[in-house]
């Protein structure tokens, strides 16, 4: 194998955990800064190709250096919109052509925030009632009792992944600390962290994490660069009401106890889909969902107060079930009937669907909008009417672009006799396990379980973690099988 630039091949240290590949199969490597292949006995080599990861490290940083300084720059001194979805209560607008004379005669242009005629005065009025002593919730229950759509109903086309039936506590504290409806524009409120895929193998590498920065990080503009809506000092006050929290990066981990939930984690509510959290109820393990104490009350949403569901009424069922669907005459039926269906081509799901009414939708409003300029209409009305469509189409035409490189592999004979002896193995042992030792075995059947209280049914999705191949966590790289089991289980 010949390197013609060694400097951008090898990153870090990356040239000393791939190097001893090649050494071992007997490949040689050339490399034309050296005069020829390298030598594993020549630490001279070694240190020349340290040298040359080490450039290439220094290259990446200064450019990261660079382009994070210019972005300060342009936000701080220029209040420029750098990017990204408009926050609640605003749209985006046009605000003429791009500065760089390149990217201007591309077609290339500036974009700004403006006011959204709709969702801006939900703003103020959240803003107003804080002030006023109304807290998180109550503010939430009155604008879904009101039918004000949520951030996430107000946007679908962003926002094609929540349900959008009403809104939550957290949606109202985003809007609260946000300052970008001062006027101002900030930049820098996240940063990405490089961290280790394994702290027991540093070989693996890093990944990219996103993580909140302190406000004293943030970079505001010198002058208010769009239409505030709401004064800098009712922000102040606003921040000054609101009891300092402690911000935690990820997801948090569960709360520690002494009690065996074997399905915490695994059963959700089949109203608002949210995970049921492990209750003790006159002496029993119990699951409940309490959806109305963290959303407000929503007519699209019947959820009652609390919803119960007995861990001992579900073991039983459940692990008859998995007795029946993994033994071994079963199992061989069930995978050869999966690996035949995934040859036929699946149907639409209703996201990709509802992006597809989206892009048509948005190039009928873009003619209409052309129309109307070629009829006289006020060109700047129009451009920003046109720019909104068309940020709509790009969402949509994203969302199916992610999809259609979704790639799917059929499973092979020796995969499914595999799966086979290991699924049945693993149901052997369930079935003699502690009803407290369960949870490893129901992790490795890869369980996600429903419960739908009107017909007093769990519905059961099983997908072992032998039958996925791989998965790219960054969405745009999946090379994934799906095949699942399915099952219900009727509640006494």
């Amino acid at each position: 194998m010949v390197i013609g630039e060694p400097q951008r091949t090898f990153y870090g240290n990356q040239f000393g955990n791939t190097f001893p590949l090649f050494v071992h199969f007997g490949v040689p490597l050339w490399v034309p800064e050296v005069g020829g292949p390298i030598d594993p006995n020549n630490e001279a080599h070694d240190l020349v190709m340290s040298v040359f990861g080490g450039m290439s490290k220094g290259e990446r940083n200064r450019i990261k250096i660079r382009v994070r300084t210019a972005m300060a720059s342009q936000a701080q001194i220029e209040g420029r919109y750098l990017g990204g979805r408009p926050p609640y209560g605003y749209r985006i607008a046009d605000a003429g052509p791009h500065p760089n004379p390149a990217k201007a005669a591309d077609g290339k242009r500036l974009h700004c925030l403006e006011p959204d005629p709709v969702s801006a005065p939900v703003v103020v009025r959240i803003f107003t009632e804080y002030l006023r002593g109304k807290g998180l919730y109550a503010i939430a229950e009155g604008l879904t009792r009101d039918g004000i759509l949520c951030p996430s109903a107000h946007d679908r086309a962003r926002n094609p992944h929540r349900d959008g039936h009403a809104w939550s506590k957290s949606a109202v504290r985003a809007i609260l600390r946000n300052p970008r409806y001062t006027g101002h524009e900030v930049w820098n409120k996240q940063r990405k962290d490089e961290v280790l895929l394994d702290i027991d193998d540093v070989t693996l590498g890093h990944r990219t994490k996103l993580t909140w920065n302190t406000p004293e990080k943030w970079i505001w503009s010198a002058q208010p660069v769009h239409e505030p809506l709401i004064s800098a000092e009712t922000f102040t006050r606003a921040q000054a009401t609101m009891p300092s929290r402690r911000s935690a990066g990820g997801e948090r981990s569960p709360r520690t106890t002494t009690r065996a939930y074997p399905l915490r984690g695994r059963l959700r509510c089949g109203i608002c889909r949210r995970k049921m959290q492990g209750n003790y109820n006159n002496g029993e393990p119990y699951h409940r969902c309490r959806y109305p104490s963290e959303y407000a009350k929503s007519e699209a949403l019947n959820h009652p107060l609390t919803v119960y569901a007995r861990q001992n009424a579900i073991l039983p069922l459940l692990d008859g079930w998995i007795a029946r669907v993994f033994a071994p005459g079963h199992l061989s039926r069930t995978l050869r009937a999966m690996r035949d269906s995934q040859r036929q081509e699946s149907a639409p799901t209703p996201a990709l669907e509802a992006a597809r009414r989206v892009i048509a939708d948005s190039k009928q409003r873009i003619t209409q909008y052309r129309a109307a300029l070629d009829a006289g209409a006020d060109p700047t009305l129009v451009a920003g009417w046109i720019t909104e469509a068309q940020t709509e189409q790009t969402a949509a035409r994203q969302q199916l672009a992610t999809a259609s490189r979704t790639k799917q592999e059929v499973l092979t004979d020796d995969q499914i006799r595999h799966m086979i002896k290991t699924l049945g193995n693993m149901a052997d042992r369930l079935q003699a396990a502690d009803p407290d030792g369960k949870a490893p075995f129901y992790a490795d059947f890869g369980l996600e379980l429903e419960y739908h209280a009107n017909q007093r049914v769990v519905t059961v999705r099983s997908q072992p973690a032998d039958m996925c191949i791989i998965a790219c966590p960054r969405g745009d790289l999946n090379h994934t099988y799906t095949p699942v089991m399915r099952g219900e289980l009727q509640l006494p």
